[in-house]
């Protein structure tokens, strides 16, 4: 979709480096490239789903021609993000450079950073933020023109015109290393998990104005409840009626900018 961002990408590296450039056309393709990429260091070339499908592959051992083992032994990524900036926010968010050149620089003289992984009990990673339920996955919003159309139309039919819909509430059961959190009987507006130094950082918000929980001591989440999606980076799952996420410390490791002197 943006063939000169490749192209400059491709340009630096091959000025730096011996690179070898593949294209693969599906997920099959990439899980081969990726596996038969021999001595060589993994560079991604694309967005955050591209990232995570090439930390899935590595983590979950389906890498049979990697040098050094999975996503927890020798092996570095690197990525050179390209898409919106929506698109790249979990890069950004892990040290990536946001610009191409940057981020292609990096890649050569960068140093590399060993992160943690959250994983969960059917074999699903998060890199970065886990939000449950998954926000932000609604439909689009309708254009301005139809929206104050149908504005009109309740001011029409309601009088006074009515107040903004209050946000969802869910009933989760949510669980840190066996600990009950909260329960099916006390209403959530849902929960933020992120790594922190080998374990989890948790953020229960509940409806309202009310404070926020948080803890950073766990190693293990477990959320159960009525069926419920997930959002991890920028992939929503499920729905679920259980899952389980684990703290993976130091499982794989990304190539990020050195620090400057």
């Amino acid at each position: 979709m943006d063939g000169e961002s490749v192209r400059i990408a491709k340009d630096v590296l091959s000025a730096g480096a011996e690179a070898k450039i593949c294209l693969p056309e599906g997920p099959e393709e990439f899980s081969r490239a990726l596996a038969r990429r021999g001595s060589r260091r993994p560079v991604v070339l694309g967005d955050d789903r591209a990232l995570l499908r090439a930390v899935t592959l590595l983590h979950g051992g389906r890498d049979p021609g990697g040098a050094g083992g999975g996503a927890g032994g020798t092996t570095a990524l690197a990525m050179v993000p390209i898409g919106s900036a929506d698109r790249v926010a979990t890069a950004r968010a892990l040290g990536v450079p946001p610009g191409t050149v940057a981020a292609a620089r990096t890649v050569l003289d960068g140093t590399v950073r060993r992160l943690d992984l959250l994983v969960d009990d059917s074999g699903g990673v998060v890199l970065d933020r886990l939000d449950v339920p998954a926000s932000g996955g609604g439909p689009a919003p309708a254009p301005p023109t139809v929206w104050n159309t149908c504005r009109s139309l309740v001011r029409t039919l309601v009088r006074p015109a009515p107040a903004v819909l209050a946000a969802p509430v869910h009933r989760l059961r949510v669980e840190a290393d066996g600990e009950l959190l909260s329960d099916l009987d006390t209403p959530l507006a849902g929960l933020t998990a992120r790594t922190l130094a080998g374990a989890l950082a948790l953020t229960l918000r509940p409806p309202g104005d009310g404070p926020a929980r948080t803890t950073t001591a766990a190693r293990t989440l477990t959320v159960a409840g009525p069926d419920f999606r997930y959002r991890a980076d920028t992939a929503v799952s499920g729905p679920v009626r259980r899952r389980t996420w684990t703290v993976r410390a130091g499982a794989w490791a990304l190539t990020v900018p050195r620090e400057a002197p």
